[in-house]
């Protein structure tokens, strides 16, 4: 007994080994999943910042947020900032650590848009604003993703002929930027899709109008607010008082509105 024993231990041992052998990550870094998961929250702590920019306006209470970060993944900035640099030197791991993130938060936009729909479908009157997530927003260099996804889908379809418009305040471009911020708005219709895209070149207030199909009803409106990833030529873009109005076929669009 003793001696089975002895060799189910060696047995464990080897196993744990040949585990810790084929980790990707050195030891006393964070590994791609614990990585990820401080990328995401990382990324969300920026939003509250941006969003509440007079609470977090001195460089203390901003450290305050991430060292929460830090804190909920049970590690320390000086492991973060080593692990960052043992990532840039392997960017092929770090791409798929990013892609791992982009997927999550994808995952948590869907399934935000689906906690709206029962909002958007008791929507009074010939117009309202269905915009589903944060009405600011901020576009930076190296974010895991630059900007924001939104996708609508009412459990009864807008009627058909409805007006949509997508509209935003801008601000911090300038005009020897390499790459500009873009925007899309699209309304699936049965086997039709309608899709309008604009970019962004100068600070102020902007929209864009998509008029559907006056004889097919729209079963999903979605989009994007986004910056390339690439462009590194700027600090950072605010786009705030986001707003996607939708007006029901005969009824006048409204102008814009007080932000």
């Amino acid at each position: 007994m003793a001696a089975k024993q002895h060799i189910y231990a060696i047995a464990i041992l080897t196993i744990a080994i040949l585990a810790a052998s084929c980790s990707k990550v050195p030891s006393g870094l964070l590994s791609e999943k614990k990585m990820k998961a401080i990328m995401i929250d990382m990324q969300l702590a920026e939003q509250i910042i941006s969003e509440n920019y007079q609470t977090y306006s001195d460089s203390m209470r901003k450290a305050a947020v991430f060292e929460s970060v830090f804190r909920k993944h049970h590690t320390t900035q000086a492991i973060f900032d080593s692990s960052l640099v043992w990532y840039g030197k392997n960017l092929n791991i770090m791409i798929q650590v990013i892609d791992m993130a982009i997927k999550d938060i994808d995952k948590n936009i869907v399934e935000l848009s689906k906690a709206n729909d029962i909002a958007i479908a008791k929507a009074l009157g010939d117009t309202a604003n269905i915009w589903p997530d944060a009405r600011l927003i901020t576009l930076q260099p190296h974010a895991v993703f630059n900007g924001t996804r939104f996708e609508l889908k009412p459990p009864t379809p807008f009627i058909s002929g409805s007006t949509f418009t997508l509209s935003m305040n801008v601000w911090g471009l300038r005009p020897d930027m390499t790459h500009m911020p873009e925007i899309r708005l699209a309304a699936e219709m049965q086997d039709t899709t309608m899709i309008i895209n604009q970019t962004l070149q100068t600070d102020g207030r902007h929209s864009i109008t998509l008029q559907t199909s006056l004889t097919k009803p729209t079963g999903r409106i979605y989009g994007y607010i986004r910056m390339n990833n690439i462009a590194s030529d700027y600090y950072k873009i605010y786009i705030d008082s986001i707003r996607l109005v939708r007006t029901n076929y005969g009824t006048e669009t409204p102008g814009a509105e007080p932000y």
